[in-house]
C-alpha cells in the first residue's frame, strides 16, 4: 500500500443471517466486494457478526440451569462458530488479497488451541495481503454474554501498520477498559477500531471520548438485528419471538476525528457500507497539545505491564 496521508475506510453495517455461518459469510463477502470496487483500504465489521450475537440469552431465560432450550441454542451457536484453523476464513482472506484491502472482522471463534468446544468473541485483523495478523479474544464478556462466551487473553492486544496509520481494535465494552486502550496507544495506535453488536446507545458517547483521549481517529462499527433477520430454522424461534422487540440492534456505526468531533455521526437502521476518507495529518495536528503516551505521559511514575501469551490449559515439551 502506498503511504499517502489518505486512507479510505468502509464501515460494514449489516445484519447477520443469524447463527448461520455460511449465510452470514456470503453477506460479509458481498460487502468486501463492494468495498474493493470502491477502492477502500480498510473494511470493518461489527462484534461477533459471524455468525451473530447471542440475543436469545436475554429472551429465553438464558441463566436457567440445565434446560433443553439453552443447551440446544448453545450447541447450535457453537456449531455455526468459526474455527480459523479449519480454513473458515480462507475465502475472506482471499478477497482481502484480491482487493489489497485490510479487514477487521468480528467472529465467534471456536479455537482448537482451547479444545474446540468453547467459544470466544474475537476480533480478527487480516492485512491487505490476505494474511491473518492477529486474533483478539475479548478479555471480559459482558453480563449475560458470560453464559456462552469464554474470557480471552492478551495475545491479540496488537497494532498493525496500514499506510501511514497504525490501527488497533477492541470488542464492545472492553473499549471502556482503560488499560487495554492504553496498551494500544503505547504501541503507536492512531486509528482505533471499536466493534459492537449494535445500537447507538453503545457508540454515541464512547466513540468521541476515545478519540479525544487518544487524539486518534475512532471507527465504531455496529450491526443490525431485526425480527426478519432470524432464519425460520432457528431452534426455539417461537420462544425467542415471545419477548423479542422488532428492532434488537439499530446500527449506530460512526467515525470521530482526532479532535473528538463527528466525521460521521451514528447511522441508524441503514444496511450497507459507510465510506469516509481519513487524513493522517489531522493526527499530528491534534497530538501537538496532547499525546497520551508521548510528551503527555510520565513513564517514570506509571507504567503498564501486558501479558500477551496465548493462554492454554496445557503446554507440551516434545
Amino acid at each position: 500500500m502506498e503511504k499517502t496521508n489518505q486512507l479510505k475506510v468502509a464501515l460494514a453495517q449489516i445484519s447477520p443471517v443469524w447463527l448461520d455461518k455460511q449465510g452470514t459469510l456470503q453477506k460479509i463477502e458481498d460487502q468486501i466486494h463492494d468495498a474493493g470496487k470502491n477502492e477502500a483500504d480498510l473494511i470493518v465489521f461489527g462484534e461477533g457478526v459471524l455468525p451473530g450475537y447471542p440475543f436469545w440469552l436475554a429472551l429465553t431465560g438464558g441463566a436457567e440451569w440445565n434446560t433443553e432450550v439453552n443447551k440446544t441454542l448453545h450447541a447450535h451457536y457453537v456449531s455455526n462458530s468459526v474455527t480459523i484453523e479449519n480454513g473458515d476464513l480462507d475465502s475472506v482472506c482471499a478477497l482481502a488479497e484480491k482487493y489489497s484491502l485490510a479487514i477487521y472482522l468480528g467472529i465467534i471463534e471456536r479455537p482448537l488451541d482451547r479444545g474446540g468446544k468453547s467459544i470466544y468473541a474475537s476480533l480478527v485483523y487480516i492485512d491487505a495481503e490476505g494474511k491473518i495478523q492477529s486474533v483478539h479474544r475479548k478479555l471480559q464478556p459482558t453480563y449475560d454474554e458470560r453464559l456462552t462466551w469464554s474470557p480471552g487473553d492478551g495475545n491479540g492486544l496488537r497494532v498493525h501498520p496500514l499506510g501511514k496509520f497504525t490501527v488497533g481494535g477492541l470488542n464492545c465494552w472492553e473499549n471502556w477498559m482503560p488499560l487495554p486502550r492504553a496498551s494500544l496507544y503505547a504501541q503507536g495506535e492512531d486509528l482505533h477500531v471499536a466493534v459492537w453488536p449494535g445500537s447507538d446507545h453503545n457508540t454515541k458517547d464512547i466513540t468521541r471520548f476515545i478519540a479525544r483521549e487518544s487524539r486518534s481517529y475512532v471507527l465504531s462499527v455496529s450491526s443490525l438485528m431485526r425480527l426478519e433477520d432470524f432464519p425460520p430454522n432457528t431452534p426455539y424461534l417461537e420462544k425467542i419471538f415471545e419477548k423479542a422487540p422488532k428492532i434488537l440492534a439499530n446500527g449506530g456505526s460512526c467515525i470521530a476525528g482526532p479532535d473528538g468531533e463527528w466525521l460521521v455521526a451514528p447511522v441508524l437502521h441503514e444496511e450497507g457500507n459507510i465510506y469516509h476518507t481519513l487524513d493522517f495529518q489531522r493526527v499530528l495536528e491534534e497530538r501537538q497539545n496532547f499525546d497520551p503516551v508521548g510528551h503527555y505521559s510520565r513513564p517514570d511514575v506509571t507504567q503498564l505491564t501486558v501479558n500477551r501469551d496465548r493462554q492454554s490449559t496445557v503446554k507440551f515439551d516434545e
